[in-house]
């Protein structure tokens, strides 16, 4: 069983940068992706970004140009940076691994972007 665990939510003014992180429990390797999502109250859970073993790397529409999703290997981690906060980046963001069909979620941490 996969763990994982997000940290670095928090209140951030319109406009500002947040930095999101992700350890897992274990390395991503072959076919195995990790992703971001997000979710707000009473809306369904949405994928903001995610990345393969090999790197390649996709966003929502609504972060593309201002977001950055990243890796360390060597740490099991993955990072979401995003820029020009807005107030529709409030959400919970949730980490996600996903390995033969399986997916892996962390509890999720609060991101509240204030006007």
């Amino acid at each position: 069983q996969v763990q994982v665990v997000e940290s670095g939510g928090g209140l951030v003014q319109a406009g500002g940068s947040l930095r999101l992180s992700c350890a897992a429990s274990e390395t991503i390797f072959g076919r195995d992706i990790m992703a971001w999502y997000r979710q707000v109250p009473g809306k369904q859970r949405v994928l903001v970004a995610f990345i393969t073993a090999y790197g390649l790397t996709n966003y929502a529409d609504s972060v593309k140009g201002r977001s950055t999703i990243s890796r360390d290997n060597a740490k099991n981690m993955i990072y979401l940076e995003i820029n020009s906060l807005e107030p529709e980046d409030t959400a919970v963001y949730y980490c996600n691994f996903r390995r033969s069909g399986v997916d892996y979620w962390g509890q999720g941490t609060q991101v509240t972007v204030s006007s």
